[in-house]
Parts: structure tokens; C-alpha cells; sequence
């Protein structure tokens, strides 16, 4: 007997290719959602099917005033729709990316992408009843696996609540509606703060708050719950469901409002490592060489030291310190921004990477 709970092996049904999407990627087409938020369907430049998890996200990488940035946004598009992966993206004050794709990606033009990175998917949860909280541009992992749980008539009991300042801020809006409209076992919610410029608002109105929550889905602490938006919003989520006593190895969240380690940090107390234990670190493509506490990470030492390597999240999530360890041994905590076969090819993330012997890495 099947167990109607876990998700189709849509990678058996599906001639998926084995590699990741490193390399180029064309943006094919420009979908307008909202005034500030786009979304931007990209293909590779040679035939082929994506494979991803849904909640999984790229590393996007630009070339802007003569220099690399890159930073790391959700696929939206699920796996199930595998001929093309769409990001969408809300323009940010003073981001520079974000504003960038805004002003000049447009269909025939090339963006480098790596990926797909990250652990923040349903996937690897199954459940027969879900919870999606979202805040602003956090609906994009949601939408990826409420669209890929769509796709395949699954089984699945989804209540998708999401959060947005106005109705003229709701994400997927028109596309949530049908969804719910065609899909008995899925019910969409909506929240917003106050009345939009064009439409008053007459569904809940404010911040998610514990009765609110209760109105719209008693039945939460048996729902596995997964959690995406500003870090104010998932700080507010966290205190809703530790107040009602949900079981929070239940919940999931996902966040990419991270800074990279900053140069003038201050240095870590000696006396606070774990054994006062130090080694030497040499970085072979640099040609540094300098000391890291056991409790240190190799991308922290090295700014503390001066040294700039390419860095994003300074979280283990998007990769963009990968490199190649040539000799010693780490402690390496992740946040899915290296695969398993990368790390058996002795790649690290210098963001994550702790010493436990003297070191000599390609940086």
C-alpha cells in the first residue's frame, strides 16, 4: 500500500539531467507582479530539464560597474514545469542586485547562476497537513511548493497564509485564487496591513497574531509549518507558535536577510574557544598565511586578518565562498549551500569551515 503522504519521485518519472545548474542562464521572459516585485523566467542556453527541490534557491551572479556580485534567490517555478526555473524578485531600496535585474535583465540577456542550494523544502518533510506563513517577497518558496503540490493532485491538506502590506502587495494573487479554487484539499488566506491605493481591504487586517492564526487554521499544531519573510515577520512567527506550544521541530524557515563578515569585527576572546586550541592557515592563491581558533571560521579569520574572499550570505546557504581544501580537516555546518558530493570532492565553505588540524586551502 502506498503512503499517500510522500511525495511522487518525480525525479524517476522525469529524464532529469545530473548536473547542477552552474553556467549561463538566458532570461527568456519579464512577468510584472506588483509594482516593485518581477518575476524572470530563465532557460539554458543548450535544450534541458532543471532538477530542484521546491523551496530551493540559485546563486545569481551579475557583473555591475566593472565588478562580481552575486546573491541568491528562490526558484518559484517548481519541478514539475522542469523545461525553465523563474526567480522573483522585489525591488529593494538601495539593493543593488535586486535593482539591477529590475532595470536590465531582459529576455535575450545572460545572468551566471549556480545551484540548486538549500534544505528548505517540503520534500524533505512529508506531511499530510502544511502550513505556509509568508511575509512580502517570502511567498516565492511557499509558491514553489504550493505550485508543485498542484501539479502532481497531491493528496496534501495546505492552508497558505500569506502577509502583504496592502492588497496591491499580495504576491501570485490571481494565480493562488485558481489554485484555490481548483484544488479541494488547498485553502489560501491573505493578510493585509491596510487598505490598498486601489481596492479596500475586507479580510484580515494587520500583523499575524496567535487568534488570528487560530481563526483561519484551528488545527495548526498538527500542521508541519514552514516559515519565509522579513526577520522581524519570522521573529513574530517563532513567538506566536512557542507561545501556543507548538512542537518547533515542526517548523521551518527560511531567510536571506544576511551581511558577510565585516573586516573591523572585533576579534574572538581567546579564553572562549573551545579548548583555546589554534592552527595555520595557509591560503595557497592569496599567499596568506595566518592563525584560527578551533571556533573560528576560515572566512572570519581571514577578514579579521584583511584577506577578501568572495563572500555573500555568511551562512552556509549560497555558496559563494565554495572552494577547494587541499589539505587538513574541518568542522563544517552547512545550510545546504554545498552538495554531498562536492564536500566528498574536498570542497568547503570557508564561511562555515571551523579548523580542526593546520589547513592549506585553494583561496
Amino acid at each position: 500500500m502506498t503512503d499517500t503522504h510522500t511525495l511522487p519521485a518525480w525525479t524517476d518519472a522525469l529524464p532529469w539531467t545530473d548536473e547542477a545548474t552552474d553556467g549561463l542562464l538566458v532570461c527568456k521572459q519579464v512577468h510584472v507582479l506588483t509594482p516593485d516585485v518581477r518575476t524572470f523566467v530563465l532557460q539554458s542556453p543548450q535544450p534541458r530539464l532543471f532538477r530542484h527541490d521546491p523551496g530551493q534557491f540559485l546563486t545569481l551572479g551579475v557583473d555591475i560597474d566593472g565588478r562580481s556580485v552575486e546573491r541568491f534567490y528562490t526558484v518559484s517555478s517548481p519541478p514539475t514545469r522542469p523545461h525553465s526555473v523563474t526567480i522573483t524578485v522585489k525591488r529593494v531600496p538601495g539593493g543593488l542586485v535586486s535593482n539591477w535585474l529590475h532595470d536590465h535583465l531582459r529576455p535575450g540577456r545572460t545572468v551566471r547562476a549556480r545551484g540548486p542550494l538549500g534544505d528548505f523544502s517540503l520534500t524533505r518533510h512529508p506531511a499530510p497537513k502544511y502550513l505556509f506563513l509568508s511575509g512580502g517577497s517570502g511567498a516565492t518558496p511557499m509558491m514553489a511548493m504550493t505550485r508543485t503540490l498542484y501539479d502532481l493532485a497531491h493528496p496534501a491538506d495546505v492552508v497558505f497564509v500569506h502577509s502583504a502590506r496592502t492588497p496591491d502587495d499580495i504576491l501570485f494573487r490571481r494565480e493562488l485564487d485558481l489554485i484555490a479554487a481548483t484544488a479541494p484539499t488547498t485553502r489560501v488566506v491573505h493578510v493585509c496591513e491596510e487598505d490598498g491605493p486601489t481596492e479596500p481591504w475586507g479580510g484580515h487586517r494587520g500583523r499575524l497574531t496567535l487568534d488570528m492564526l487560530r481563526q483561519i487554521a484551528p488545527d495548526f499544531r498538527h500542521r508541519e509549518i514552514f516559515t519565509c519573510g522579513p526577520a522581524g515577520y519570522m521573529a513574530a512567527v517563532r513567538d506566536l507558535l512557542s507561545a501556543a506550544g507548538f512542537p518547533m521541530d515542526h517548523h521551518h524557515e527560511e531567510s536571506f536577510s544576511f551581511e558577510p563578515p565585516q573586516a573591523d569585527e572585533p576579534p574572538a576572546d581567546p579564553t572562549d574557544t573551545a579548548e583555546n586550541l589554534s592552527y595555520t592557515v595557509e591560503f595557497t592563491r592569496s599567499r596568506r598565511t595566518l592563525t584560527c581558533d578551533a571556533e573560528t571560521s576560515l572566512l572570519a579569520a581571514a577578514s579579521r586578518a584583511g584577506l577578501s574572499l568572495p563572500a555573500s550570505c555568511a551562512q552556509g546557504m549560497c555558496g559563494t565562498c565554495k572552494t577547494t581544501l587541499l589539505s587538513g580537516s574541518v568542522d563544517m555546518r552547512h545550510n545546504g549551500g554545498i552538495r554531498p558530493r562536492e564536500i566528498a570532492q574536498n570542497k568547503i565553505l570557508l564561511c562555515c569551515a571551523k579548523p580542526r588540524e593546520d589547513l592549506v586551502v585553494d583561496a
